[in-house]
């Protein structure tokens, strides 16, 4: 086991709406996404349990959700490791990502309905105000209600499914990273701006934003220390 960190500083969740186990699942998966979940390191049920104020019993379902993700290990009589990603991996997940969201983004520029398209301008802007913040957790989740939700538009569900899974697969590794160095926010303004080149019919333009954007997976997303 690794050195002992704190626990990371997760939202509390309340009993509205969804189970403690869905809403406890969620926030996990972005507090890993966002790294404030470590790789290596061993959490336990009841030490995640307090950062959430339920029970360890909804924690420890949740990893175990995580663990059939391949998110987290499990660590007989202490808890779940949460398991490395290599550099080999995070280039596979970018590769086949691109292969599946540029040309389903770019069919969209001539398919989607304009209302839908605009219906996603605030959490496009959700995203750009969490890079203002540098509130990691908030820039993962909206960043990921973008996305699905934009290839939602193209009708396939399962398309969204697999790109939902390698997204949380992938990570985001170095987010942290590019708050200190100022350059979060230009990549969330990306956002805005593939809405406008959707909106305006711009195929071609859709292409080159989402082509850079994608690229920052592997590009400013990527640790430098990471093997």
């Amino acid at each position: 086991m690794t050195a002992h960190r704190p626990a990371p500083a997760l939202p509390r969740v309340g009993a509205e709406k969804r189970s403690h186990r869905e809403r406890v699942a969620d926030a996990l998966r972005a507090a890993l996404i966002a790294g404030e979940l470590r790789e290596g390191e061993v959490y336990s049920a009841p030490g995640l349990a307090g950062r959430f104020g339920v029970s360890a019993t909804p924690v420890r379902e949740a990893m175990l959700d995580l663990a059939k993700e391949g998110l987290v290990d499990v660590v007989p009589n202490k808890g779940f490791r949460v398991t490395a990603v290599s550099a080999k991996q995070l280039d596979e997940y970018t590769h086949v990502r691109a292969l599946i969201e540029i040309p389903t983004t770019v069919g969209l520029a001539t398919t989607a309905d304009p209302a839908d398209l605009a219906a996603l301008r605030p959490v496009a802007r959700e995203i750009v105000d969490a890079a203002a913040a540098g509130d990691l957790i908030a820039y993962v989740e909206a960043d990921s209600r973008f996305h699905l939700g934009l290839l939602a538009l193209a009708g396939n569900d399962h398309l969204v499914a697999v790109v939902g899974d390698l997204r949380k697969r992938a990570r985001l590794y170095g987010l942290d990273a590019l708050v200190r160095a100022d350059r979060l926010a230009a990549s969330a303004e990306e956002h805005l701006e593939l809405l406008d080149a959707l909106l305006s019919r711009d195929a071609q333009a859709t292409h080159t934003v989402m082509t850079r954007h994608l690229s920052h997976v592997r590009g400013l997303w990527a640790s430098p220390t990471h093997p």
